[in-house]
């Protein structure tokens, strides 16, 4: 995949085939057994596919499965520390911003960074940072579409739990940032996994998703 082709053609926005036809071609490598790859389950509920990896740069397929929860815990209200490019597969995948602002009195939660390290584990830290945060108005995007996010903004992603999506993401880490997430006043250190799947079931996720790609192609 070429990741400087793929965020062009994500940033001129339109009609564009690129983000589906290299997604296509990444996950048929997957169920042609050409490409060795597990899907990895995050806490949030979804399953990753990172398809590349260079230096800061990254480019993920993030699917979004009937009957996937987040694990007991999970804060869904984050900041990434990258910038993020998204383009919409299949389905419908709806952004919530979070306006945060400083507790002052009255504060309604606290920031935790999370630390992620190279064997999935990550390390959920609490902050003497209490903050308001205010929930905006739902910024739906659907098969076709694309969206971008920016270090730092804090979101939850909502996708309806019985209808599936897929997202292409482009990420770019930024030096000096770390991954936020907002948790209760009185949270404390957690660790959260992200584990493996086998290869039978990314197998089986990866087929059922390009069916969905090339259904989205020919409506």
């Amino acid at each position: 995949m070429d990741y400087d082709e793929l965020e062009q053609a994500l940033a001129e926005g339109g009609a564009t085939l690129a983000p589906r036809v290299s997604a296509s071609a990444a996950l048929e490598e997957i169920v042609s057994g050409k490409r060795q790859l597990r899907a990895v389950r995050h806490p949030l509920g979804f399953l990753c596919l990172p398809l590349l990896r260079e230096g800061p740069r990254g480019i993920c397929v993030h699917l979004f499965e009937p009957g996937t929860r987040a694990e007991p815990g999970a804060a869904p209200m984050h900041a990434h520390s990258w910038e993020l490019r998204s383009h919409v597969l299949y389905g419908r995948v709806a952004n919530l911003p979070v306006r945060v602002r400083d507790g002052g009195s009255s504060p309604t939660h606290r920031v935790f960074e999370v630390h992620s390290g190279p064997d999935g584990v990550d390390e959920v830290r609490p902050t003497s940072w209490l903050v308001r945060s205010e929930p905006g108005p739902q910024l739906v995007s659907s098969g076709g579409e694309s969206y971008t996010l920016e270090a730092g903004e804090f979101h939850a992603t909502v996708v309806a739990p019985e209808r599936p999506a897929a997202t292409l993401v482009l990420g770019l880490s930024l030096p000096g940032r770390v991954d936020l997430s907002l948790g209760p006043l009185d949270g404390r250190p957690a660790r959260t996994t992200r584990k493996l799947c086998d290869t039978g079931q990314t197998e089986r996720t990866v087929r059922r998703a390009l069916r969905r790609i090339h259904a989205e192609q020919r409506a």
